[in-house]
Order: C-alpha cells, then sequence, then structure tokens
C-alpha cells in the first residue's frame, strides 16, 4: 500500500444536500466538491437518487477532511435542504444526530420528525424568495454561500470554482450565481455554530474524479484503444467519458445493440492486436458469459469493467452493492480460468484497471474489474493515483516455423500472431484443440490445454499488488472492493482504543494468492469477513479456497445503504 488512510487521527466533516428534481442538488455538490479542491482538502462526494428515470429527489452526501477520504462517517454535521418533498426516503442514508445542524427554506413546510432530531441547531431562511430578488437567481447559490460559510470556506475559492463549474451556462449565468452565494454568506450567524474547516498546511496537486472517470483512464493507461460495450447504469458514465478521451488517442468507441454483441466486438479487437474492453453491470455480465467463455478457450485477452448495483434482475440500478461477485469468479461454464479483480477505492480504480488490462495482454487472458455503484457514480478530491510497473505487452510470434498458437510453453503463455501473417495463420475458435489449433476431443489434449490456461494465471508472479495490508494486531478484518475504506477506518478506531487491528484488502480475488493471504493473516485470533451483500459470497469463496481458520465470522451487509464504521467496531467489540 502506497499510503494511509487515517481519519482517527484528523477531524473530518460531513455533510448532506438534499431536495427534489431541478433544485440544482447536484450542481451545488459539484461546485461545494471543486471549492474545497481549491482550498487544498481532501473530500468525497457520494450522490443518491430515487427509481425515477428522470427527474425525481436526489443528494449530495460529502465527507471532507485534511487526509484522503474514501468512505462516508457514521453521521452528518451539517444537512442542507432546498426542500422538503419525498425527502423521507433518504432517512436511513443520512443518519443525523442532535448535533447536527439543519440549514433549511422555511417557506417550504415544517422539518419531518426522521430529520428534526436537533431542533436547538436549526438555521431556517427565505432562499427561494431572495433568490428571485435577483435575475436568474436560484435558492440552491444562496444556499451554497450559507453552507460554504459555515464550513469555512472562503469567498474568493467558491467564486472561483462556481466560475469553472458553471462557464457553459454563460456569464449572465455565473454573475446571478455568484450575488446568490454572496447572498447566502452574508447570512451566516454571527456565533459560528461548529468548527470551521482548517487551512492546510502545505496544499500540494490534487484530482477532482468520479470512480467511473478513474476506471476509463485505467484503461487508457493500461493500452485500451478499442472499447465496444451497451449503456446500463451505473456504468454508462465510464463510457461517456471513454468515447473522446479514446478518439484523442486514436482509439474508438462502438456502442454496440447489445451485451452479447459487446463481448464479441471486443473479441475481434483483440484478436487483431488492439488492446479492447467493454463495460456494464450485473445484467450485461450475465448476457456476457458465453462469449467470455470463448475468450478464455481461445486465450484472447479482453477485459471487462463491471460496476456493480443492487441485484438480482433490475434489482436497484442507482444503489450500491457487491453482489456480482459469485457471477465474476463462477458464472462461466467449464472449466474456464480467468481473472478477477476489485478495485479498492475511486484512486484505486485507477491502478487496478491498468493492473488488469496488463495482466490480461500479458497472460492472454480474460480479467473482469469490480466496482460498484458507489465508487463508479463519486467523486473524490484524491492525490495523483499510482501506476503499475507491469509492461503489459503480448508475447508475439517472432519464429514463423512451425508455428503453434497454443504450445504448451514453460509459463503457460504461447505466442500470440498478428492476423495478416501468412505463415502464422490458425484457427480460434470455442472449441478444445492441440497447440497448433486443430479442434480435438482427446483427453491428452484436453487435460493439457486445461492446466496451461490455469497454470499461466497461478504461477504467474502477482507481487504485492494483490492486496492492501495495513496496521498489525491479533484482530484482523478481511474485506475487498468498497467495502475496504470503511473496514480500514474501523482498524484504526479499533487501534486507537487499544485493541491493534489489521486489515487485508483484497485486490486481485481471483486466482487468489493462498500462501500470501495465509501469511498475511497468520496468528490473528479474531478474524472477521467484511463485504457488502446479503448472502456473504467473498466469505464463502474464501472458505471454498480454505484459506480461513473455522472460527472467521461474516459481516455481510446488504446494499444500499453504506457500510459504516462504526457498525463494523460495533461487531468486533461484542466479541472481545
Amino acid at each position: 500500500m502506497d499510503r494511509k488512510t487515517d481519519l482517527t487521527t484528523t477531524r473530518s466533516l460531513s455533510v448532506a444536500i438534499i431536495g427534489s428534481g431541478g433544485s440544482g442538488v447536484v450542481t451545488t455538490g459539484k461546485i461545494l466538491l471543486e471549492s474545497i479542491a481549491r482550498f487544498g482538502l481532501y473530500a468525497l462526494m457520494a450522490r443518491s437518487s430515487g427509481p425515477q428515470i428522470r427527474g425525481g429527489e436526489s443528494a449530495i452526501m460529502l465527507r471532507v477532511a485534511d487526509r484522503p477520504v474514501d468512505n462516508l462517517d457514521d453521521q452528518f454535521d451539517i444537512l442542507l435542504v432546498l426542500d422538503w418533498l419525498n425527502v423521507d426516503r433518504f432517512a436511513d442514508e443520512i443518519p443525523l444526530s442532535a448535533e447536527t445542524i439543519i440549514l433549511c427554506d422555511r417557506d417550504k413546510g415544517d422539518i419531518p420528525p426522521a430529520f428534526n432530531l436537533s431542533p436547538n441547531r436549526q438555521l431556517t431562511s427565505p432562499l427561494e424568495q431572495q433568490a428571485k430578488e435577483l435575475e436568474n437567481g436560484r435558492a440552491n447559490m444562496v444556499g451554497l454561500g450559507l453552507l460554504a460559510q459555515l464550513m469555512g470556506l472562503p469567498r474568493e475559492t467558491v467564486a472561483a470554482a462556481t466560475r469553472d463549474t458553471l462557464k457553459r451556462k454563460g456569464e449572465h449565468i455565473v454573475n446571478a450565481s455568484l450575488q446568490c452565494i454572496e447572498q447566502g454568506y452574508r447570512q451566516a450567524p454571527a456565533q459560528p455554530l461548529l468548527e470551521p474547516l482548517s487551512v492546510p498546511k502545505m496544499p500540494t496537486t490534487r484530482w477532482n474524479i468520479s470512480g467511473n472517470e478513474a476506471s476509463g483512464l485505467g484503461a487508457l493507461q493500461g493500452g485500451v484503444r478499442f472499447v465496444a460495450a451497451y449503456p446500463i447504469t451505473p456504468a454508462s458514465e465510464l463510457l461517456e467519458w471513454l468515447a473522446p478521451n479514446l478518439e484523442r488517442l486514436g482509439g474508438e468507441l462502438v456502442q454496440a445493440e447489445d451485451e452479447l454483441a459487446s463481448v464479441n466486438m471486443i473479441i475481434g479487437a483483440s484478436f487483431g492486436g488492439v488492446p479492447a474492453l467493454t463495460a456494464t453491470s450485473g445484467p450485461g455480465l450475465s448476457l456476457m458469459m458465453e462469449g467470455l467463455g470463448l475468450a478464455v478457450a481461445s486465450e484472447t485477452p479482453i477485459v471487462v469493467s463491471n460496476v456493480m448495483r443492487g441485484g438480482p434482475s433490475t434489482g436497484i440500478p442507482t444503489k450500491s452493492e457487491q453482489s456480482d461477485l459469485n457471477l465474476a469468479l463462477y458464472g462461466l461454464h467449464g472449466d474456464a480460468p480467468h481473472l478477477v479483480l476489485g478495485a479498492l477505492s475511486i484512486r484505486d480504480n485507477v491502478f487496478t484497471t491498468e493492473w488488469a488490462v496488463k495482466l490480461a495482454e500479458t497472460l492472454q487472458a480474460v480479467a473482469i474489474v469490480l466496482t460498484d455503484q458507489s465508487q463508479g457514480q463519486s467523486r473524490a478530491v484524491i492525490d495523483p493515483p499510482r501506476s503499475t510497473p507491469l509492461e503489459g505487452k503480448r508475447k508475439r510470434a517472432t519464429d514463423a516455423t512451425h508455428y503453434h498458437r497454443y504450445a504448451v510453453t514453460d509459463d503457460g503463455v504461447s505466442p500470440m500472431a498478428v492476423p495478416g501473417d501468412a505463415d502464422c495463420m490458425y484457427t480460434a475458435d470455442g472449441l478444445e484443440h492441440d497447440p497448433a489449433g486443430t479442434p480435438s476431443s482427446t483427453a491428452t489434449e484436453h487435460q493439457r490445454q486445461l492446466d496451461k490456461r490455469r497454470d499461466k494465471l497461478t504461477t504467474f508472479d502477482y507481487g504485492d499488488d494483490w492486496a492492501d495490508i495495513t496496521g498489525e494486531g491479533e484482530i484482523c478484518l478481511i474485506t475487498w472492493g468498497s467495502a475496504s475504506a470503511a473496514t480500514q477506518e474501523a482498524a484504526a478506531r479499533l487501534t486507537r482504543d487499544g485493541h491493534p487491528t489489521r486489515t487485508v484488502a483484497v485486490r486481485l480475488l481471483s486466482p487468489l494468492p493462498t500462501a500470501a493471504f495465509k501469511a498475511a493473516i497468520a496468528n490473528a485470533h479474531q478474524l472477521l469477513v467484511v463485504e457488502q451483500n446479503h448472502s456473504g459470497q467473498f466469505y464463502d469463496y474464501l472458505n471454498a479456497r480454505k484459506v480461513l481458520p473455522h472460527s472467521t465470522g461474516s459481516f455481510a451487509q446488504a446494499g444500499p445503504l453504506p457500510i459504516r464504521p462504526q457498525a463494523i467496531v460495533n461487531r468486533i467489540m461484542q466479541g472481545l
């Protein structure tokens, strides 16, 4: 692990913004996040919406600190409400306390009971009425000014972020917004309601990026130059970001007619020598399984970025859940060895996707990268991400004499010819074959090729990047994907309170480096597997691999609510 996030030794501030469709919740959140980035702090901004295809209520949930932030806190310090229409649906997602400051429009009705927990810390103001006094004024901008003043963000920083965010809307909208923000700043109470954010001592370079954008960047850094995909929530933004950026690098994105076409298109592109990727979510990944089996059998490298959502079936498209793990691990028919990786944070989406592409190219394998809605559609202010040192080049055919595409080699990877070389022609299809690629149904050839496809993955040296391992102690928290940050914060809290705790956040899920995993959890007396799905899929997988002690516990929480650090702490304390 190249950095350590420990929010127990620093102060963080959690803010939520809610309102109905068209009230400007998301725009307010984007300006606030950009202001925080310019101020020199770190932040995570998650979003939530109802099931409507368009419109409907929405919420922004944001956490700010002077150290990297990868997960939401247990409760929120400030809630800005633009209106109360249907906000009850967010009551569970936005836990408040008696200390939460409520900012709301006094003309929008009474505060619902689920949110009325701090009657002595409420600041009401006629936001909409004040906005109407200005030409092109918006209530959300007045609310933004009030919120920014309470948080301690400088006027000039928020103004610069506003200009940059709204510049495409025209100068008249920008000027009106700045006037509204100034109106909000003037309404802040003379006596501060909370300690403002501290000024960073040494601001450094920060990136403001979403998880889907980070995955796209990782794909490009890995060498992907062809993408075929069918839009699906919550992966569509990845495709929207890739389309223009691929073109700038001489690549191409094709919107296919469905997921079956998508996976077959990228197989064709890769067969032609171009690193290729598709992006989807659970329903689309289900449709791709036969195509992925073809890529395994023909040893054609491809990458699938799967942004998970609540399931099964259509499920909860706009909410997060780590419930596609079983599908990614076991969904292909037959013995079909392939790579499965899980990105640990928005920042890690860059590294993990790049690593997956380069592993797929090096090993001539299928790689499935698992992220989820909470990563993909959230934004964060991060340090510049790291890159993998793996070169990620295909082993090319250099000797045309007796060329055998599927020759059994020491490392299991056989040279791959470029189509058009008359001396290196071969058949690549889904039938079992001999080393030359000629279809074969003999037991001997089947066994040799099965061993070849398995061994090239299991004997490869993945180094230390298979997991992020932090801390020491007899308590061990094991996790993966987006659950990692909350788990690491829980471990830091336990350690701070006198219960030394280590975490093992697994990035390479399959093939699992069993020897390294067993070494990472050695001598732990209390172990807990943390994941966000209903059935404990990761816990069952680790047990199937026979790497867990019998006493290991399971903390499996279904979506759509995020896992909170204190819930993990409470579970561990019950066992002490």
